[in-house]
């Protein structure tokens, strides 16, 4: 009994909590039926139309959040890419560091060779002003020697001179009536069959006669020789060329093209294999007689190449003499030069001796000197002239004829005895 009562009250209870939860539907149930479904429609047409708007917020939002993803998207790719960069720069600035680090010791021991050098150039410094002061004195002095020494010279050449004048005055009246004999009673063209040496040479007399006359170069032929024990003529012109010619016929036998300025002088090789010119061009040109070719070119001079001359003894030892006041020794199998002479006045004439260890060169202040060829040392010196000589050796290579611009004499210089025989 107790437990349906309970079930009742349990009903009842309910029942009243029901009635107050639909009591809003009820009264809108009692409410007029038209009067709810303008409502209802009009919340349903505002229902749609915010419905609508909440599809277009949509639409906006997925279209935003497209972007922002690819934006996103983006913005990741850069960031790794800059992630990227920055590691990559990280890795530069430590090879930075490290460079700059071994750069900054670098600099400091460069720094320190610096001041070491800067020192040592302070101490050149002072050494050079010493040496430049020295120099300057020492070329005074030199200057003071030198005008004492042409001062000698000339005396001596005065003394020479006068007795030179005395010398043919007292040959003259010795001599008198036979002085045409002895003219004409030459040894090698230049010895006097009085002279010591003669008895080795062949008597011959100055030609009188023209035998060929051959138009040779344009502008000049400052230099001609027969070649070894032949009839053949060897000529140097101002036309660049050295030309080979038959003397029996007078035609040209070969030209040697190749030299790029004047032939001043030629010399030809004992074997009449190779023909050497001295040009104006400041060099040396040595030809294959046999090709025309040229073999080699010394070049070595400063100026123009007056003089040359071979060696009587071997092919290889050449000497030449140029306007820069030097005589060159040259070495045909090497092509270069292997000994300079260096003397105050320009040489205008040289030749070998017979023996090849013995340079002899005119020179233009006047004498005439002699050089040992293996040292370079001046061996002697004469005082012949008074300007430029030229100089010819004797076939036995004892006597030197020399002849000067001075016009005055013309000697016979004994290469024994260094000196002019009395």
């Amino acid at each position: 009994m107790k437990a349906i009562k309970h079930a009742v009250k349990a009903l009842r209870k309910r029942h009243l909590l029901e009635e107050g939860a639909h009591s809003p539907a009820f009264i809108a149930l009692s409410r007029p039926i038209v009067s709810q479904g303008s409502e209802w429609k009009e919340k349903a047409e505002n229902l749609e139309v915010e419905l609508q708007q909440c599809y277009k917020a949509q639409s906006r939002l997925s279209e935003q959040l497209v972007v922002e993803v690819a934006e996103s998207r983006t913005s990741k790719a850069l960031i790794q890419e800059k992630e990227s960069m920055i590691s990559e720069l990280q890795n530069e600035l430590s090879q930075a560091r490290d460079e700059c680090s071994r750069l900054a010791e670098q600099l400091e021991e460069k720094t320190k060779a610096l001041e070491l050098l800067i020192s040592e150039h302070q101490d050149l410094k002072g050494q050079l002003e010493a040496t430049t002061l020295r120099a300057n004195n020492a070329e005074a002095e030199n200057k003071m020697l030198i005008d004492r020494w042409m001062l000698e010279k000339m005396k001596d050449a005065e003394r020479l001179n006068e007795a030179n004048a005395i010398y043919e005055d007292m040959l003259d009246r010795l001599k008198g009536s036979s002085i045409q004999l002895l003219a004409r009673q030459q040894v090698d063209g230049v010895v006097r069959q009085s002279e010591e040496g003669a008895e080795y040479y062949v008597e011959s007399t100055v030609p009188t006669i023209c035998k060929q006359r051959i138009p040779a170069h344009e502008g000049g032929c400052p230099s001609v020789l027969f070649e070894y024990n032949s009839s053949k003529l060897v000529s140097g012109g101002q036309d660049k060329t050295v030309k080979m010619w038959d003397t029996h016929t007078g035609s040209l036998s070969r030209t040697l093209y190749g030299c790029l300025g004047s032939v001043l002088d030629v010399c030809i090789t004992h074997d009449n294999k190779s023909v050497i010119a001295a040009s104006s061009a400041n060099n040396l040109y040595v030809w294959d007689v046999s090709s025309g070719r040229v073999r080699h070119t010394l070049t070595g001079h400063v100026d123009k190449v007056c003089a040359v001359d071979v060696s009587k003894v071997s092919n290889r030892n050449v000497v030449s003499a140029a306007y820069d006041r030097t005589i060159k020794v040259w070495d045909l199998q090497k092509g270069y030069c292997v000994n300079t002479l260096i003397f105050h006045s320009n040489c205008n004439a040289l030749c070998f001796s017979m023996d090849g260890q013995t340079i002899c060169s005119g020179h233009v202040d006047g004498n005439l000197r002699l050089w040992d060829i293996q040292t370079g040392k001046l061996l002697s010196e004469v005082a012949a002239h008074s300007f430029a000589v030229t100089l010819s050796l004797s076939r036995n290579g004892n006597v030197i004829l020399s002849s000067g611009r001075d016009n005055l004499q013309i000697y016979l210089i004994c290469v024994r005895l260094k000196s002019v025989p009395h």
